[in-house]
């Protein structure tokens, strides 16, 4: 019984609030279109140069250091 009453009540509030957006969509009038404010670029300054920088690369997949093992001292080997 709960299902039904689910499906026959609750689940038409989206389904009206959809029709609702979409009959405010199409009675709505299109909004004057204002000219687009253009800036004049200033050269009077001095001209900057491009340096390409070089960022240090990030260890591991994802930034996180790689795992590594501890160096340990070796004996030498006699012969």
């Amino acid at each position: 019984m709960w299902e039904l009453i689910w499906l026959m009540v609750i689940m038409k509030i989206p389904i009206l609030y959809l029709c609702w957006v979409v009959y405010w969509a199409i009675k709505s009038e299109p909004e004057r279109e204002e000219p687009a404010v253009v800036l004049a670029a200033n050269d009077d300054g001095p001209p900057t140069t491009w340096r390409p920088g070089r960022r240090p690369r990030s260890p591991g997949p994802h930034g996180h250091p790689t795992r590594t093992y501890a160096r340990t001292r070796r004996r030498p080997v006699r012969a």
